[in-house]
């Protein structure tokens, strides 16, 4: 099971963009807040260049009751923050649930605390974060690399 979670993102840009990205990464379902979160709009649609008809968006009322129940069902979750620890060195093989969090803010404090494990990108110039839907797409690529060197 490969899932990502989405805490928040409100840039409808950055949700198509996501959903694009996560789709080509062969993510089987796409979690988002009914409320307080961008909803899959026409700008949403137009910018996942058709993504939003491939992929499954699960829309759910709460987020951090939605992990519970996955970390419930053996599923790891990994939330992407900052001051996490280098996703290299992480293991992010087997049933995964990747959080990423809101533009500006990250992730909430609670659904940070809930995540299994916090992976961090290396930040090696002088701007310490990514746009996220750049950081979606590297984390879920990260994750695609190791689970195809693992079938290997």
């Amino acid at each position: 099971m490969f899932l990502l979670i989405l805490d928040g993102i409100e840039d409808p840009h950055n949700l198509g963009a996501i959903l694009r990205v996560a789709e080509c990464a062969g993510v089987q379902v796409v979690v988002i807040a009914k409320d307080r979160a961008c909803p899959v709009n026409a700008t949403v649609i137009k910018v996942s260049a058709g993504a939003t008809e491939h992929i499954n968006v699960a829309k759910v009322t709460n987020i951090n009751q939605t992990i519970r129940t996955l970390k419930e069902r053996n599923v790891f979750v990994y939330g992407a923050d900052m001051q996490g620890e280098d996703i290299y060195s992480t293991d992010l093989s087997g049933d995964i649930a990747i959080v990423i969090g809101s533009e500006g803010k990250g992730l909430h404090q609670l659904t940070g605390q809930l995540c299994d494990k916090l992976i961090a990108l290396p930040m090696l110039g002088k701007i310490n974060s990514l746009n996220a839907s750049v950081a979606a797409g590297a984390v879920l690529y990260e994750a695609v690399r190791q689970r195809l060197q693992e079938r290997k």
